[in-house]
């Protein structure tokens, strides 16, 4: 039997203030294995962001546990935003932490280059990120999170600020990008449809403070293609994510802040 890669239990986070302290998570406790795709799937305010910090080290949890099998592991996060360099080109920007790491810069390129074919970027090597559009300044931040082979990939909403177009097309360049390097990879989204069409398993958090209300695996076939969306096994898969979020019958589209829950 493969052994987790992440094991986290109980994990718990409070944040003070004058009212006694805010609790953002309450004992969240789940498994992430080797190569997985999975989605950390919930309403707004349901601590999936900070859940994704405290696994990147960048946030203390209250209590609780969560361990990296194998070790202190090698992250890659994406975040909403690019944040790219603005006085850095494409590939100078995906070679940062390879510079910050002393990388060779043959090496370096060379890791660069490999990734700006994978994710599109061709043509676009020399562009400041003032010329990009949002959906490839992503492409950029994906392959800088990329670049120095991290054992797992943690993307906070990394396409929650674009148009709905866009971010139906930059699944498909998700899914690609996952299909070819395999990385285990922990993913926080609000949509229904982006967890499905990308994930192994769904993990669904609850109303803060956010704990695992279920956890379900996505036995669709890959690759995923765009029909997929619309077939009856991806729609029975969309109701039983909307019966454990609890959403009031006849919700609609205006929903959106909350959760999106297209499909």
């Amino acid at each position: 039997m493969i052994d987790p890669i992440l094991t986290v239990r109980d994990l718990t986070v409070t944040f003070p203030d004058d009212n006694g302290g805010l609790e953002a998570l309450d004992g969240a406790t789940f498994s992430v294995y080797p190569q997985e795709f999975v989605c950390l799937l919930g309403p707004s305010g349901s601590g999936k962001s900070t859940l994704l910090r405290i696994l990147a080290g960048l946030l203390a949890p209250t209590s609780g546990t969560f361990t990296y099998i194998a070790g202190p592991p090698r992250i890659g996060m994406v975040f909403q935003q690019a944040n790219l360099m603005p006085w850095r080109t494409v590939r100078e920007n995906i070679t940062l932490p390879l510079e910050l790491e002393g990388v060779p810069a043959l090496e370096a390129d060379r890791r660069a280059e490999d990734l700006i074919d994978l994710v599109g970027l061709q043509g676009f090597e020399h562009t400041w990120p003032r010329d990009l559009s949002g959906g490839m300044a992503q492409r950029v931040a994906i392959a800088r999170a990329l670049v120095h082979d991290p054992d797992i990939l943690l993307l906070d909403e990394p396409f929650g600020s674009l148009d709905a177009l866009t971010r139906e097309r930059m699944w498909a360049e998700l899914s690609h990008v996952w299909q070819v390097r395999r990385k285990t990879v922990l993913m926080v989204t609000h949509s229904i449809g982006e967890s499905l069409f990308l994930a192994d398993r769904v993990l669904v958090m609850s109303q803060r403070p956010g704990r695992i209300k279920l956890d379900l695996a996505v036995d669709l076939p890959r690759p995923r293609a765009d029909e997929m969306r619309y077939t009856a096994a991806f729609g029975k898969l969309a109701r039983q994510l909307k019966d454990a979020i609890g959403f009031p019958t006849g919700i609609g589209s205006d929903s959106r802040s909350v959760l999106d829950t297209r499909y």
